[in-house]
């Protein structure tokens, strides 16, 4: 569900025209600093200015796979300065807040200005459907001022 959120998000920021990519670390090789992570790092982290992260619930936090991106990467040039937003998702009640909050601390570690409005998406199966289609429209307007916000953050 956390790619459909995603893709979600990715289609909303084109709509407003701002120059987005999605990356799912599904297929990407982070454990190590691969030719493939490298790349990655070279066309996208370096010269990205602003990150949104939508990241699970796992095992009341996020992916480790997140973090070993991070720790592959060369953190002055990805990260340090940056700007980024965060949304949790989960089919508990919490949102993924634990992880959130995490993320938080470990962003301001690296120098991260973090927006304030941070997205839990709980009940995640009754928020979107298998198309990607968000099910309820107070969600939908929370994630709309989420975006505004972050492209004039």
């Amino acid at each position: 569900m956390t790619l459909k959120v995603a893709q979600y998000y990715y289609k909303e920021l084109q709509k407003k025209e701002a120059n987005t990519h999605l990356i799912s670390l599904e297929e990407l090789p982070v454990w190590h600093r691969s030719e493939e992570l490298l790349k990655v790092e070279q066309e996208l982290l370096i010269p990205t200015a602003k990150f949104l992260f939508v990241m699970p619930e796992y095992n009341g936090s996020f992916p480790g796979i997140l973090k070993l991106l991070i720790d592959n990467t060369d953190i002055r040039q990805c990260w340090w300065y940056k700007k980024a937003a965060m949304v949790g998702v989960a089919d508990g009640r919490g949102g993924n807040l634990r992880g959130i909050e995490h993320m938080t601390n470990i962003l301001h570690y690296l120098r991260m200005n973090v927006l304030y409005n941070k997205i839990p998406l709980s009940r995640i199966n009754e928020e979107i459907d298998k198309d990607g289609n968000l099910l309820i429209p107070a969600t939908a307007h929370a994630i709309t001022h989420q975006i505004n916000e972050f492209l004039k953050y």
